[in-house]
């Protein structure tokens, strides 16, 4: 009866997030950092920093050149969620500007997100400081948001960004995995991409709370079911490292990267391996453990 429950009620509010998709974010508060009720302004400014940190650890530069790495560049950011916390951090650091494309219009300037900014605000010094504040449409009231010529949002079905050769660099944290068309989007980020580009995504493969008792047997529902309940709530999309494999390798890119960030136990996966559904019946058992990746792509020159 539990799981009759639940079904019944995923599938009914998935229809909600289909028909209404504006007040289903509402409704659910969602902030696309997961639960973030017991967070303080300062821990949310701390975890953007740790992103932007985390990108140039991956792309190979040293924390005290962020000035120099970002300066001038035009970045698009997937799902950035209610807060451009790290778009905000790129466009202090010198980036030209940032466009934060996303499925669901998200952005809410509330008095928390206010307190956000002030905290990264506080984070910065010299240069970086003031061009952060010359981001704000109103210096004195931070509620009235930030300049558009500096941060644009673009919000499409799919959440494909639409641009063409624009970008310098293309990254997303904790995104992919929600993302309805996978294949769509990295073709999309290719197409946004200059020559030359660079793309970096972490991708959080765990189950996001809806596994019961082993992290990995959300893989069992069907995937006809899974969809029925799941597919218009940007809840996991459950493609495993498997899939970011094949179509990595499909695209006309160099410098691939493709580097697990999190594994499950060799016994979470043999208790899960005879209850897979059938999309994941195949894998092997290293690309079964896999709950997190970094995916890493340039665009060629020419």
């Amino acid at each position: 009866m539990p799981e009759l429950l639940r079904v019944a009620r995923a599938v009914a509010t998935n229809q909600v997030a289909r028909l209404a998709p504006g007040l289903y974010v509402r409704l659910t508060g969602q902030t696309g950092r997961g639960d973030s009720d017991q967070e303080s302004p300062e821990d949310i400014a701390a975890y953007f920093s740790q992103c932007v940190a985390d990108y140039l650890a991956f792309a190979g530069v040293p924390a005290d050149q962020a000035p120099s790495y970002f300066a001038g560049k035009t970045v698009v950011e997937y799902g950035p969620g209610d807060f451009p916390g790290v778009a905000l951090l790129m466009l202090a650091y010198g980036a030209r500007k940032v466009y934060a494309v996303d499925r669901f219009r998200m952005v809410r300037l509330t008095e928390k997100n206010v307190g956000v900014w002030k905290a990264l605000l506080a984070s910065l010094h010299g240069e970086p400081r003031q061009r952060a504040l010359a981001l704000l449409n109103n210096p004195q009231v931070p509620a009235d948001g930030f300049k558009r010529e500096a941060i644009e949002y673009v919000v499409r079905p799919h959440g494909f960004s639409g641009l063409q050769q624009q970008a310098d660099l293309v990254l997303s944290r904790a995104v992919l995995e929600h993302v309805d068309d996978l294949e769509g989007t990295f073709a999309d980020m290719l197409a946004a991409l200059k020559p030359g580009g660079l793309a970096m995504h972490q991708v959080d493969l765990k189950s996001h709370g809806l596994h019961r008792d082993n992290p990995l047997d959300f893989l069992a529902w069907p995937a006809w079911l899974w969809s029925l309940m799941y597919s218009q709530k940007g809840v996991p999309n459950r493609w495993r490292i498997d899939r970011y494999r094949q179509i990595l390798h499909a695209l006309p890119v160099q410098d691939r990267r493709l580097e697990p960030t999190l594994l499950a136990s060799a016994a979470d996966v043999a208790a899960v391996r005879n209850r897979l559904a059938a999309p994941f019946r195949e894998l092997g058992d290293a690309d079964l453990a896999c709950l997190g990746l970094w995916v890493g792509f340039s665009k060629p020159q020419g």
